[in-house]
């Protein structure tokens, strides 16, 4: 799909036991691996190594100069399963996080197990409001768009019941560093992965918030019927960070999903 792809070492923790199954949970653009907190114990508990990770340019990990593209992201991911030494693992990506574990499904079949999906997009146009939000961060930061970009990922009930989450998650969009979120803006403005998707031969969990206004049920229903096989489930209720705010409905989906053999 692309060529000259220079992966860089992100940061990266891991929990549970080495030789357990892998999954790797890849986060929204302008989240660290924190945003992951509600998903870890129940999948530990599954029998799971859990491998939570920051995109390039995002928190712990480097911040090359963009703009990136999603296969550089998705080098990214296939250069930390080289460097845990996972042969084969199973990616749970939001958001950007999915178009990373498309982006690695159908260029690397032989190194991904089983893909879980939410509240993401195979083409999230339009293009110009990706590279108009890259130069705002640019110029002004990405506390500049923080609140705008959590009002999408709960919905006002849920933020209104639980402001201190509505606070952590603003405080840590702010906190990304700017060339990293532009350089991500711009992969996901450059983005196509529907052609790639009939490719895919993990089985494939999509999950949609039923509240998102980021990323509506109908882009998980056209990944959903071009995925073979592709398992589609709308949420009740919850925004983007379905996650977080739908973490009692979403657990268990991804437990089951992650653990059938």
């Amino acid at each position: 799909m692309t060529t000259e792809i220079d992966p860089v070492d992100v940061h990266a923790v891991v929990d549970g036991p080495a030789g357990a199954p892998t999954v790797v949970l890849a986060g929204s653009l302008g989240s660290t691996l924190e945003m992951w907190e509600p998903q870890v114990g129940p999948l530990l508990a599954a029998g799971l190594r859990v491998v939570r990770y920051d995109h390039r340019g995002h928190g712990g990990s480097p911040v090359p100069p963009g703009p990136y593209r999603i296969a550089d992201l998705g080098a990214d991911l296939i250069r930390l399963l080289d460097r845990i030494g996972a042969e084969r693992a199973s990616v749970a990506g939001l958001s950007l996080g999915g178009m990373v574990g498309m982006w690695a499904a159908a260029v690397h079949p032989e190194r991904i197990d089983r893909l879980a999906l939410l509240c993401t997009s195979a083409l999230l146009g339009p293009p110009e409001g990706w590279t108009s939000r890259a130069e705002a961060v640019r110029a002004r930061g990405a506390g500049a768009v923080a609140e705008a970009v959590v009002d999408r990922w709960f919905t006002p009930a849920y933020a209104e019941r639980n402001p201190e989450t509505a606070a952590r998650m603003r405080a840590m969009v702010a906190a990304a560093p700017a060339e990293g979120y532009a350089g991500c803006c711009e992969a996901i403005a450059a983005m196509d992965l529907r052609p790639e998707l009939p490719g895919i031969g993990a089985p494939t969990l999509v999950l949609s918030g039923g509240e998102d206004p980021a990323t509506p049920a109908e882009h998980a229903r056209t990944i959903a019927g071009l995925v073979p096989g592709a398992r589609l489930q709308v949420l009740d209720g919850g925004a983007h960070l379905a996650s977080w705010e739908c973490a009692d409905q979403v657990n268990p989906l991804l437990t089951e999903h992650l653990t059938r053999r």
